[in-house]
């Protein structure tokens, strides 16, 4: 099985920490050299002690739901021999409470806008069946609890 890994790196800087007024903020440090601001999102944790300019793990998870699902899409529009020229998602998650009342992600939502190279023969059928393959191989997607939807749109390019 493949392995996949990040470095997070968080220091007390000083704070007392046990009356929990210590910063949320961090580091995500990938091994291809990329290093991410992360924090608790200020939804949680108030400011000063969260960061909102970084990005909170509720945000990481939905880019990653979001970018898995394009990469396989791309991928397999290739193979179709569509030319996609752009794909944007505007993703979001929604936090809610799961049957066993705990508090998590219930549901993701994509939303891709998807331009197709301009005299392609594409219709709503073959977008939604790239959108539909893609889902069916999106690891990242089948890996959290909550259901992950997709929403999205396509044009031809200008």
């Amino acid at each position: 099985m493949d392995r996949y890994g990040c470095r997070v790196e968080w220091k007390r800087d000083g704070a007392v920490f046990t009356d929990r007024k210590y910063s949320r903020a961090h580091a995500w440090h990938f091994d291809g050299g990329a290093v991410v601001r992360g924090s608790s999102s200020p939804h949680s944790v108030r400011l000063p002690y969260s960061d909102p300019a970084a990005v909170d793990p509720e945000e990481a998870l939905v880019a990653a739901v979001s970018s898995c699902h394009m990469l396989w899409f791309l991928s397999l529009a290739a193979e179709r021999g569509c030319i996609i020229d752009s794909y944007v998602d505007a993703a979001e998650a929604r936090m809610g409470r799961f049957e066993d009342g705990r508090e998590g992600i219930t549901e993701v939502v994509l939303r891709p806008q998807v331009v197709v190279r301009a005299g392609d023969r594409l219709d709503d059928a073959v977008i939604e069946s790239l959108h539909h393959a893609a889902h069916a191989h999106c690891q990242v997607g089948h890996s959290i609890r909550g259901a992950v939807r997709v929403e999205g749109g396509w044009r031809l390019a200008d």
